[in-house]
């Protein structure tokens, strides 16, 4: 039987003491985690999320997702290791390759793929006291050296977000979970379902030991229409770059062009009035609280094994997440319930 946790994720773009709101009122409405996104640009995920373990008891804790090119797996271990400790167990570490890094010259990185895998080894190893050092080909340790504080736990889940083929081969090797950010599309998680479970059988693990979370743009509103209205401004700033990861969606050649058209115009409007509906629907869940809910169901059948609502979450942020709450996640769950722990 399909099960799945459900999640939602924040912008760190809060004044402090709004993560704390944020993230009691997600746990008290049921949701499983809350997640912070560290997109650049934007404050660093660490200080929300310490507010956040302060403030809750249950829920799972993590960024969505860090980037090795920008901050050393040596760092990324003490900041999930913080994290850890603050909230007693509960976080888990995300990790990205990264977009948009020439506008802060690092987009000649080379290698991206391999700088994750190296990551995860190494944050694996520091976390796990292993002092034999690690020898790279972008990161190192030295023999000898460890972390020189207690860790909360000897490890804990990470997540790789990727699209691509190679990605889901790596996180299918060495990752617990895999992110399609950016994706609401029921065709793009049953083909990365597939090419994962592949993946983690021909690394000699359990398919099942690795999930796949399903993640995009949410706005819900009583009022679905204005929903979609609001969905179509928030996807068109993105589309023309997550659309081209997608193989199984073919944007139209006048559907670029006139979003292309409008965003170098800087009309938002314009780019969003581009956006046609079943294009909406891959890249983001938009509409009243029903259709919210078939759209989330349709991605856990499809193979999602995590949904996780991202900003805006409505046409105002608290109102959308009590819908979320208390209207979305129950319908989710009576159809896909997680088993008691």
């Amino acid at each position: 039987m399909r099960t799945a946790t459900i999640s939602v994720a924040f912008q760190t773009d809060k004044p402090p003491g709004a993560y704390a709101r944020l993230a009691a009122t997600a746990e008290a409405l049921g949701f499983d985690g809350v997640s912070t996104f560290h997109d650049l640009g934007y404050q660093p995920s660490l200080p929300a999320l310490l507010e956040m373990a302060a403030a809750t008891t249950r829920v799972r804790l993590g960024a969505a997702g860090l980037n090795p090119t920008l901050t050393h797996p040596y760092e990324i271990a003490g900041q999930v290791a913080a994290l850890d400790a603050a909230s007693r167990g509960r976080a888990y570490l995300g990790l990205v390759r990264g977009a948009w890094l020439d506008r802060v010259g690092a987009a000649d990185a080379d290698r991206p793929l391999q700088r994750l895998e190296e990551a995860v080894a190494v944050v694996r190893r520091l976390l796990a006291g292993d002092d034999r050092g690690y020898d790279g080909r972008t990161y190192r340790l030295a023999p000898g050296f460890r972390l020189a504080y207690r860790r909360q736990r000897a490890g804990v889940d990470v997540l790789l977000g990727t699209w691509g083929p190679k990605g889901t081969i790596l996180a299918g090797r060495v990752a617990e979970e895999l992110k399609l950010g950016g994706s609401a599309n029921p065709d793009l998680v049953r083909l990365v379902r597939a090419r994962l479970d592949d993946a983690a059988a021909t690394a000699g693990r359990d398919p099942m030991a690795v999930g796949l979370v399903a993640g995009a743009v949410t706005v819900v509103d009583e009022d679905g229409a204005a929903a979609r209205r609001q969905a179509r401004r928030e996807v068109a700033m993105y589309l023309d770059v997550v659309a081209g990861l997608d193989p199984t969606v073919a944007v139209e050649a006048d559907v670029r062009a006139r979003l292309r058209a409008a965003l170098d115009a800087g009309d938002p409007e314009a780019a969003a009035a581009s956006v046609p509906d079943e294009l909406l629907g891959r890249f983001a869940f938009a509409g009243d609280p029903d259709a919210v809910a078939r759209h989330a169901a349709a991605l856990v059948e499809a193979g999602a094994s995590r949904i996780e609502f991202g900003t805006p979450h409505g046409l105002d942020a608290g109102r959308g997440v009590e819908l979320l709450g208390r209207r979305v996640l129950p319908a989710v769950r009576a159809a896909f319930p997680v088993p008691a722990a």
